[in-house]
């Protein structure tokens, strides 16, 4: 499931991949993240459309995948 917030000064695009955090790698390039993870049968890979902005940055916590996009 993948959600998307806008906020005042931020866009975040947020992914629970039911995984563990060393199974994730995440490259975020321009307007496009890409998030490629191991789900221990196959690995995934999930593209994701974002806003243009002055920064990105995207992280992974307890398997949920973050992508924050400043404005």
């Amino acid at each position: 499931m993948v959600r998307r917030y806008q906020y005042d000064d931020q866009f975040v695009v947020v992914a629970d991949l039911g995984v563990t955090d060393a199974d994730v790698d995440i490259d975020v390039l321009d307007d496009r993240a890409l998030v490629v993870f191991d789900d221990g049968s196959n690995v995934a890979q999930l593209e994701l459309q974002l806003p243009e902005g002055a920064a990105s940055r995207g992280f992974i916590n307890n398997g949920v995948v973050t992508i924050e996009v400043e404005q």
